[in-house]
């Protein structure tokens, strides 16, 4: 059975991979030779070697923890799920699709809400610039990424499905990472995620903070409230910029940040509260002011 289904996993993003690379070269010519009306430095060579090699790493931790999960998931779908969907059908897929995007949401949300979570997202998140090449700037801490498709297996979706939807999930974000398509069309705006959407996503100004978790569809975040459109250009990168073009520093340095602040806490309740906490949590931020209020969580990007 496991023979069967490895023989299945063609991941769409390892065949991707030249297109990828197309992509990311016509974008940094079109970024250094063309002009767009303003004096912003929008791409650093340096930066771009860093995603990219970021994002070896991450093609390399997803390939063998897929093998390990898909052990699991196997397990979970051939003796524990109480049902199994055909994967042969238009049905199944349509659920699929449906399914990963509405996971990937919630735990986009997640990861942007729980300090652990974060310290992993983060990596995503801490270039200055937004580009092709940031698209693949990924975390290799990827525990909780496995986690999170039990549900749908358990339910009765084969887990090929399940990764094989993940993965054009992944390169259709490619393209959302860019500053150099502007608004498209009103009913496309609408209903998918666009460049638009998610510049606001990667933006660490105040009113773009935790927005546009949305993957391919952003009817999520209209529906549930997190949906910001784009009224300027976006100040990439974290509210407190790392400043640093290292892989070790890109990947660790919010996890070193926790860890500290773990040990220095003054109890339990306050070192859950670093690791569980939103990031920016603070023992002060969640105790009574003599007033009777708390005071305000800080937001981290």
């Amino acid at each position: 059975m496991f023979h069967q289904i490895q023989e299945r996993l063609h991941d769409p993003v390892v065949f991707a991979l030249p297109a990828i690379a197309l992509l990311i070269a016509v974008e940094l010519l079109a970024l250094r030779f063309g002009t767009d009306g303003d004096e912003v430095k929008r791409y650093d060579p340096r930066d771009h070697r860093a995603s990219i090699l970021t994002g070896l790493g991450a093609l390399v931790v997803t390939t063998l923890l897929k093998a390990g999960s898909l052990a699991l998931y196997a397990y979970i779908h051939a003796y524990l799920s109480p049902w199994h969907l055909p994967a042969n059908t238009w049905f199944t897929w349509l659920l699929v699709f449906v399914g990963v995007d509405l996971t990937i949401y919630g735990y986009h949300r997640m990861a942007h809400r729980v300090r652990v979570m974060w310290a992993g997202h983060q990596v995503h998140h801490s270039s200055e610039y937004l580009n092709v090449s940031t698209a693949l700037r990924r975390k290799w801490a990827q525990w909780f990424e496995k986690l999170i498709w039990i549900p749908m297996v358990f339910l009765g979706i084969p887990p090929v499905m399940i990764f094989t939807m993940q993965s054009l999930h992944l390169i259709y974000g490619l393209w959302v990472h860019t500053e150099k398509i502007g608004k498209l069309p009103r009913a496309i705006e609408f209903v998918l995620v666009t460049p638009s959407h998610h510049r606001v996503h990667h933006g660490s100004d105040p009113e773009y903070l935790d927005k546009n978790y949305g993957s391919i569809l952003i009817i999520w975040d209209r529906l549930l409230r997190t949906f910001q459109p784009e009224t300027k250009r976006p100040t990439y990168g974290l509210t407190k910029q790392i400043d640093s073009f290292s892989m070790k520093t890109i990947q660790l340095h919010e996890f070193a940040a926790m860890f500290r602040d773990i040990r220095g806490a003054r109890g339990w309740r306050d070192r859950l509260g670093y690791v569980f906490g939103p990031p920016g949590w603070h023992p002060e931020a969640d105790r009574p002011t003599p007033t009777g209020s708390t005071t305000a969580v800080p937001q981290t990007n």
